[in-house]
């Protein structure tokens, strides 16, 4: 039997005063947020009233009837964007790995690929989205060689070959931030170069840039909504018949408040995930 004693578990008076001065402190936090909140809402409210054109901006931008008439047609065009976004999301992954691993690979056999690749996404990301789906939507099916497609699926290479020269870029500057003696320590164990790249350099690699593609991937949702200029009837399109219709602009509303909607849960995990790497960066574990 140990004669040791057991150990004292009671706070400390000290202990216990920094504990009631810190509830003290988020408590105050708390409460000036929720008055500083409200007298933000209420002077927007006041200056809101006070604008002689607001009654009309009102009846243009906020109207509950045509609200409810375009938001079935709009959300029934959201579902195209969901769509696209998926596979958009699928093939910028896919392209954009293939093109940061050509960028970081040492093999002189792939050097051409290296200065195209390197060519590629300097271009990519000089052309404004909207002129690249401009290029993709009326420039392919001019050289007629896929017979007639649909302009959605126009739009979607667009969105892939223009967003997989940025996704490119924030993999090969993860894959490059990965320590050397990381590599050179799979190697001594045998692993090839390409095992090494994917099971050692991307897994860590990810872990780092994760937050970067989060926001990346948010951007994709908005600009998905561009296809509309090549014709398909998306969220964005339908708000524009039905505005059309009634020249009330209040179905551009739904169609932001749908798009906003999509993209909540993504930028609330790509908060808590960044959020979650710098508390292990501030406890010294590893990221």
């Amino acid at each position: 039997m140990s004669d040791d004693k057991p150990l004292d578990t009671e706070v400390s008076s000290i202990e216990q005063e920094r504990e009631a001065f810190r509830r003290h402190q988020s408590m105050r936090s708390v409460v000036v947020s929720l008055l500083s909140t409200v007298a933000f809402v209420v002077a927007v409210g006041v200056i809101l009233n006070a604008s002689p054109g607001w009654p009309r901006v009102r009846e243009m931008f906020f109207s509950p009837e045509y609200f409810a008439d375009s938001f079935p047609k709009v959300l029934d065009g959201l579902w195209l964007n969901m769509r696209v976004l998926v596979y958009a999301l699928a093939g910028t992954a896919v392209l954009g790995t293939l093109l940061a691993v050509v960028r970081i690979s040492k093999s002189p056999v792939l050097f051409p690929l290296r200065v195209l690749v390197r060519a590629y996404t300097t271009i990519m990301r000089g052309i404004p989205m909207l002129v690249v789906l401009y290029l993709i939507g009326f420039g392919i099916p001019g050289l007629g060689l896929f017979g007639r497609m649909h302009s959605a699926i126009l739009g979607t290479v667009a969105v892939i070959l223009s967003y997989s020269a940025y996704i490119a870029e924030v993999l090969r500057a993860g894959f490059e931030d990965v320590h050397p003696s990381q590599r050179a320590s799979a190697r001594s164990l045998g692993l090839t170069s390409g095992q090494t790249v994917r099971l050692v350099i991307i897994p860590q690699a990810l872990r780092k840039i994760a937050p970067a593609l989060m926001n990346d991937f948010i951007s994709m949702q908005k600009d998905v909504g561009l296809i509309s200029t090549l014709g398909a009837v998306d969220a964005v399109r339908a708000a524009q018949i039905a505005v059309s219709r009634s020249f009330n602009y209040t179905p551009y509303v739904v169609a932001s408040l749908l798009f906003i909607l999509m993209s909540i849960p993504f930028i609330i995990l790509n908060d808590w995930y960044t959020a979650r790497l710098r508390k292990r960066e501030q406890t010294s574990g590893m990221v």
